[in-house]
C-alpha cells in the first residue's frame, strides 16, 4: 500500500514524498526510523495498482504452501523464533506474491499478533482449514507437528488431483481432435465436393445425399447451433453457482452411472482424510464436523454432513447417524463405529480414506481405458461415413458417364 506523508526533518525542514508501507502504522514507524516526524498521512490510490494486477493473475500453487509448512517447521524445530523463521523463507521465496504475504504475516507477528490470526488475513495462501488447524496447534503446543500434518494433508489432496487430470488428458485431446475433424470436414472439404456433385446433375446415393444434407444444413445453421449451444453453457455455468444450481448439479453428478461413483468416492475419501486430520490435532468432534462441511466441495455432501453433526450434538455418537444415510458406504459406517469403540477413530478414518482413494483411481483408470477405444470407434465411423459417401457418389457420377 502506498501512503503520501507530510513531515518534518531533524533539522526542522517540512518534506514531503511518497512511501509504501503494509499499513499506516507501518508506514508512520518506517519513516520515523528515517529521521521523519510525521504532520499527515494519506494513503494513494493507483489507477493502475501494479500489486493487485499481480495478484489477480498470479496465484500460490499449494505445491508452495507444503513447502513453506514444511520449511518453517524446521526452522520452529530447530529453535528459531517464528518472527525470525519466515524473515528467512521470505528470502528464498520466488512467487511475488507469497513474498509479499509471508512479509505481511511476519509484520503481523511482530504486532503481537498470532500465527493462525495472521494466516487468517490472506485466504488465497492459507485455507481456514490450514489457520484454524494451526490455532489447534498453537493452543496445544504441537505447532510444528500440525504444520507437517497439513503438509502432508495437502500433498494428498494434490496427488489425487494430478492423478484424474493426467488420467483425463488423453480423452480430451481425442475428443478435442475429433471435434476440430468434424469443422474442417463440414466447413471447407464437404462444401466443395457438394457444388461439384450438383454440376453433374446425377442421382446421388442416399448416403451421399444424407451427407449434403447435413452439410447443407450446418453451413446454414450451424453459427446459430454453435450460439445456442454457448449460451445454453453459460446459462447453465451461472445457474450452479447458485446455491440451489449448486446442489442440483452435485445431486446430478452423483447418480451419473459411472463418474458419479468416482465422485462419490472421492468425497468420502476427502472427508475422511479431513476429519483423521482435524481429530489428530485434538479438536472435539462437533468442531471437526463443523470444518468438514465447510471444506467439501459438494452440497449434497455438505447437507448429509450437517445432519450427521445434528445429532453427534444430540449425543447420538458419529457411526449412528452416518449408518442411516445411504451417502455414507458400509465401510465407512462400520470403520467410524470401530473407531469410536476403540478410541482410534483418526486412524481407523485414515485406513478408509486409503480404501476410497485407492478404489476411486482404479475406477478413474478403468473409464479411461473405456473412453479410449470408444472414441476411437466412434471417429473412425466418422471419417468412414463421410469417405464411403464420398467414393459411393463418385462411383455414381462414373457409372453414369459408361451409361
Amino acid at each position: 500500500m502506498n501512503f503520501a506523508y507530510t513531515a518534518y526533518t531533524e533539522d526542522k525542514r517540512l518534506v514531503k514524498g511518497k512511501v509504501s508501507a503494509y499499513s499506516e502504522e507501518a508506514a508512520t514507524q518506517l519513516l520515523g526510523y528515517g529521521g521523519y516526524r510525521v504532520v499527515s498521512l494519506k494513503s494513494v490510490t493507483r489507477l493502475i495498482d501494479k500489486e493487485k494486477l499481480m495478484a489477480r493473475f498470479t496465484r500460490i500453487k499449494p505445491q508452495e504452501v507444503v513447502m513453506f509448512s514444511r520449511q518453517l517447521a524446521l526452522l520452529l524445530e530447530s529453535g528459531t523464533d517464528i518472527a525470525t523463521s519466515l524473515d528467512l523463507l521470505q528470502e528464498q521465496t520466488d512467487n511475488q506474491i507469497l513474498n509479499k504475504t509471508i512479509g505481511e504475516v511476519a509484520s503481523d507477528i511482530r504486532g503481537g499478533t498470532s500465527l493462525s490470526v495472521a494466516f487468517s488475513r490472506h485466504p488465497r495462501a492459507f485455507s481456514s482449514m490450514y489457520y484454524r488447524a494451526i490455532a489447534a496447534g498453537e493452543q496445544g503446543g504441537k505447532l510444528e507437528v500440525v504444520l507437517r500434518q497439513m503438509a502432508s494433508h495437502i500433498e494428498k489432496s494434490i496427488g489425487t488431483e494430478k492423478q484424474i487430470r493426467n488420467a483425463l488428458t488423453y480423452p480430451f485431446i481425442v475428443v478435442l481432435v475429433a471435434v476440430i475433424v468434424v469443422i474442417v470436414l463440414v466447413t471447407f472439404v464437404l462444401p466443395a465436393f457438394t457444388g461439384m456433385y450438383k454440376q453433374f446433375g446425377v442421382e446421388l446415393p442416399l448416403m451421399t445425399r444424407i451427407l449434403m444434407g447435413i452439410t447443407d444444413w450446418a453451413s446454414r445453421y450451424g453459427v446459430y447451433l454453435i450460439i445456442g449451444i454457448l449460451v445454453a453453457a453459460f446459462a447453465v455455468y451461472f445457474y450452479i453457482r447458485t446455491p440451489g444450481g449448486k446442489r442440483w448439479w452435485d445431486a446430478t453428478v452423483l447418480k451419473l452411472p459411472v463418474l458419479g461413483r468416482i465422485v462419490h468416492l472421492g468425497e468420502l475419501g476427502r472427508c475422511c482424510r479431513t476429519m483423521a486430520l482435524l481429530i489428530r490435532i485434538g479438536l472435539p468432534l462437533p468442531e471437526v464436523m463443523a470444518m468438514t462441511i465447510f471444506n467439501s466441495n459438494n452440497k449434497v455432501m455438505g447437507d448429509n454432513l450437517t445432519e450427521v453433526q445434528q445429532e453427534l450434538i444430540r449425543g447420538e455418537g458419529l457411526s449412528r447417524p452416518m449408518a442411516k444415510r445411504a451417502l455414507f458406504l458400509p465401510l465407512m459406517t462400520q470403520m467410524v463405529k470401530v473407531g469410536e469403540e476403540t478410541g482410534n477413530l483418526d486412524n481407523t478414518l485414515d485406513t478408509v480414506a486409503d480404501s476410497f482413494e485407492m478404489e476411486s483411481g482404479e475406477k478413474t483408470k478403468s473409464a479411461v481405458a473405456l473412453i479410449q477405444p470408444v472414441m476411437t470407434i466412434i471417429i473412425g465411423l466418422l471419417v468412414g461415413f463421410v469417405v464411403l459417401a464420398m467414393v459411393s457418389a463418385m462411383y455414381s457420377i462414373y457409372g453414369s458417364f459408361e451409361g
